[in-house]
């Protein structure tokens, strides 16, 4: 028989019907054999059967190696000297052959009943119409076992598909591998590689696996497993393949998995054979095809899906994704070096949508180098619309959607329904309760259901507890869920129960961070009691850590059923808002929600995201925005407690911003009656917090200073860490505009730990300015200069106005340290900054500063900088509410 690459092929690769059993797979297998055999003699190429009276013929067959003493290379050819009762040797191939240069044995055996030429093709009549089935001595297992040791021949299979022309990349675990495959040790070597459908699992096996040909002299057993489809090859299918490409006469191969099994592992004894199994299914599928303890020169190379955590002593190998340097090399190794350069920001931008899988980059590189015409910025548009993207990625037989089609198949009920809903999940992972309230399961369940997915590579794995798709994966996941779940009803309730989850748990961490605040009260109620945190610390750790996830889940759920409380989602996420954490992404699902809103007429609901929008516009410094969606919120709902009293407070902080004093003065203090009314005391001292800058501003500083303290007593009363730092920061700016420096230096630092520790860079950016501020006055501009370079580092409240103020103190500090062209420097940005906001005078940005010291003209040599006077205002611009 023909021990080939196409013999493991056939072997592998047929696909029976659900009745079809080993046997069948014999059966077609045997025909194929005999057909091969017919071929090869047509065509001249079978080797002619040898008489055992006859002489040895002139070719000499290759014997196998000691086992004892393996060498590195392919053993020499000598002759074989054959036992009066055995046959002469038969040709044997050169070591090691080709697939394609492969040698049979003969296809007949001779006419003496004692000689018989080990081969595959046993069954066929030899010229004295005698068959080896006749021949009791070969029919049995024994005979094989010490075959090569009496002078049989040995056939040295070389199955392995051809190599990948333009693999590319994974050159550490090519390095990893190889050195793991061809090291020496007690036993065989087994590593066993698995990833996701399209990783470039085969393709590694197989480069690797031909790069370790020598070290395997004895030849390279290849099977597909079809581990991935429908019908996986049966063990004992798979053993008969592998006994009869090593010389196993049919005749001698036993019924039964565990015979054959034993039977294989006798057979690679003393052997250095490398068995590759691709496609697994799982590791008891491949188990009865590993080598046993004494085939110790024996490797196993095993690609699949499944990971193979329960095969003992293999060494395991997650495949990850390409990463970008790799993906644009294979890209331009296909469509070519110059073309790829050319448009090099366009091909990132197709490796992109193809989450850098290999599978996906071949095909899109393939699509390209086969359309002339097309430019890669064709190819990435085409790719960009995420509906057709699975579609676009399709080449001849090469299909990123049949890949994982192949693993859907395979799923039980309960996994292909977790599946599905799981893709319905926007944002980069998912978390194991977010998970399970997705699913409507215990988290325990839910965490056996996720780790069957990890185990088949459908899903990944990120920290402990939380998980991920694929990009491509999820597109795919989330088109079965379109056509798989029905009715509509239940991907809808999906989405609800994580909304659910999303909004509980965000409103127990602004809860937590805002005790005395009523605001939760008013939001829609949920069907799930969310997660509960012993500690603001943990607390924001969930948010920040949940934060994309959650802005995602909010932007999906625009529906009439669950945009109310999407935008409630936002208004109990604000931390993320005054953080600067995701600010597009927030004023993405902000405006989505009060479009949908708007669209169908649910009034409180566009007002609400219309608020939660107006507040991250006045964050970032865009006031004119700012005002018009906070009066627009108002007018839609001003008989929403929520939006009655926290958009006039934010219109307060516009207004002051916009130096429209009068009416800041009015929404503050129509903000303040409104927290009152309510019995909201949190809301209460952010207003007082408000009034007490604008009292300062407008020079009632004691006014200032006791509402000031009127805030910070109450959040010290609540137990509000954050919300306490945000008046402790308030009090030290007023402090400071009352000449006690010290006091507002005390404020103001330990504001700044809490802003630390909370995460909120851009708070801190903020304190550091205020610090800058103070120090000047106190006349030490080196600490003020060390405090403003901070605030410039971290950035702050407010864009590019609160940048102006940054540099602004920055470069009187400077100046005071006679650093000139620093200090230049930081005026020119600002000059810039003006000019581009538009700021009339040349004496606006001196207002932009509160008190500082008096320097003399010959330290501030700039004419268009007056130097600021002692006690001047405070700063036209102000902070965002708290």
């Amino acid at each position: 028989m023909v021990g080939d690459k196409r013999l493991g092929e056939q072997e592998g690769c047929i696909a029976p019907g659900s009745e079809t059993t080993w046997r069948d797979e014999e059966a077609a297998l045997a025909l194929s054999e005999a057909r091969i055999e017919l071929e090869l003699e047509r065509s001249g190429r079978a080797a002619s059967a040898t008489e055992a009276t006859a002489p040895p013929p002139a070719t000499e067959a290759t014997a196998p190696p000691p086992a004892t003493a393996p060498t590195a290379g392919p053993p020499p050819a000598t002759a074989a000297t054959a036992p009066a009762s055995a046959p002469a040797a038969v040709p044997a191939p050169s070591a090691p052959p080709t697939p394609s240069a492969t040698a049979a044995p003969p296809a007949t055996a001779a006419p003496a009943p004692a000689s018989a030429s080990v081969s595959s093709a046993s069954a066929a009549a030899g010229p004295g119409g005698q068959t080896l089935r006749d021949d009791a001595e070969l029919a049995a297992p024994a005979a094989l076992h010490d075959g090569h040791r009496a002078g049989a021949s040995v056939v040295r299979p070389a199955q392995l598909p051809a190599a990948v022309a333009d693999f590319t990349g994974r050159a550490e675990a090519v390095r990893t591998l190889s050195e793991l495959l061809t090291a020496r040790g007690g036993g065989p070597a087994v590593l066993a590689i698995a990833g996701t459908g399209g990783i470039g699992k085969t393709a590694l096996a197989v480069h690797i696996a031909h790069a370790a040909r020598r070290h395997f002299p004895d030849g390279q057993l290849y099977i597909d497993l079809r581990g991935a489809g429908s019908s996986p090859a049966e063990p004992e299918a798979a053993l008969g393949a592998f006994l009869r490409s090593l010389g196993t006469p049919d005749a001698a191969i036993p019924d039964g998995a565990e015979e054959r099994a034993a039977l294989y592992r006798s057979a690679l004894e003393g052997r250095r054979v490398l068995v590759l199994l691709d496609n697994a299914r799982d590791a008891a599928q491949i188990r009865p095809l590993l080598p046993g303890d004494g085939a110790g020169g024996c490797a196993a190379l095993v690609t699949s899906r499944t990971n193979m955590a329960g095969l003992e002593g293999a060494h395991l190998v997650d495949l990850d994704v390409m990463s970008p340097t790799e993906a644009f090399a294979l890209f331009a190794l296909i469509v070519g070096e110059e073309r790829a350069s050319v448009e090099r920001e366009e091909v990132m931008d197709v490796l992109a949508s193809c989450g850098f899988l290999p599978l996906a980059i071949r095909i899109a590189a393939c699509r390209l180098a086969s359309r002339r015409t097309w430019t890669v910025s064709v190819l990435a548009r085409k790719l960009a619309d995420e509906r057709r993207r699975l579609d676009e990625l399709r080449a001849g037989d090469l299909a990123v959607k049949a890949s994982f089609e192949l693993g859907y198949g395979q799923l039980e009920p309960r996994q292909a329904r977790a599946f599905r809903l799981l893709g319905l999940a926007d944002g980069p992972d998912i978390s194991l309760p977010a998970a399970a309230a997705l699913l409507d399961l215990d988290e325990e369940d839910t965490a056996g259901l996720l780790g069957s997915l990890v185990d088949i590579s459908l899903l990944e794995p990120t920290v402990p507890g939380r998980y991920r798709f694929h990009d491509l994966v999820r597109l795919y996941a989330r088109a079965c869920a379109g056509r798989d779940i029905q009715p509509v009803a239940e991907r809808d309730a999906a989405l609800s129960r994580l909304l659910d989850f999303y909004l509980a748990t965000a409103a127990h961490v602004y809860a937590l961070e805002r005790p005395g605040d009523r605001t939760v009260g008013h939001f829609q109620a949920t069907g799930h009691p969310g997660l509960r945190f012993e500690s603001s610390g943990a607390a924001l750790d969930w948010l920040f850590t949940e934060a994309d996830c959650l802005i995602a889940c909010a932007l999906r759920c625009v529906g009439a059923g669950t945009r109310r409380r999407a935008a409630d989602l936002l208004m109990a996420a604000l931390d993320l808002a005054e953080s600067g954490a995701r600010s597009p992404q927030y004023e993405d699902a902000a405006r989505s929600i009060s479009d949908a809103a708007h669209d169908a007429r649910d009034f409180r609901t566009e007002a609400r995201a219309r608020s939660a929008l107006g507040h991250l516009h006045s964050f970032a410094g865009r006031f004119a925005e700012a005002d018009l969606e906070l009066r627009r919120a108002l007018e839609l709902a001003p008989d929403d407690p929520v939006v009655a009293s926290r958009a006039p407070n934010q219109l307060g902080i516009v207004a002051y911003s916009q130096e429209r004093y009068e009416d800041a003065e009015t929404f503050m203090s129509q903000a303040l009656a409104a927290f009152r009314a309510e019995g909201n005391e949190a809301g209460e001292a952010s207003a007082l917090a408000n009034l007490a800058r604008l009292h300062v501003h407008r020079g009632r500083t004691q006014t200032g200073v006791e509402l000031a303290e009127q805030s910070v007593s109450i959040y010290r009363r609540l137990g509000a860490p954050l919300r306490l730092a945000n008046a402790m920061y308030t009090l030290g700016i007023t402090l400071t505009s009352a000449g006690r420096l010290d006091e507002a230096l005390d404020q103001l630092t330990h504001a700044l730990v809490t802003f630390r520790q909370a995460r909120q860079p851009l708070w801190e950016g903020m304190t550091h300015f205020r610090l800058a501020e103070t120090h000047l006055a106190a006349n030490r501009p080196a600490k003020a200069a060390a405090h403003a370079e901070r605030s410039l580092a971290l950035g702050g409240l407010g864009g590019e106005w609160r940048r102006l103020s940054f540099l602004t103190v920055h470069a009187k500090a400077l100046t005071a340290l006679g650093q000139r062209a620093l200090a230049e420097e930081c005026w020119s940005e600002a000059r810039a900054i003006r000019k581009r906001l538009e700021v009339a005078g040349p004496g606006k940005m001196d207002r932009l500063s509160t008190t500082a010291p008096s320097i003399s003209s010959r330290q501030t040599p700039f004419l268009s900088h007056p130097t600021p006077l002692r006690n001047t205002k405070h700063m036209t611009e102000t902070d965002p509410a708290i």
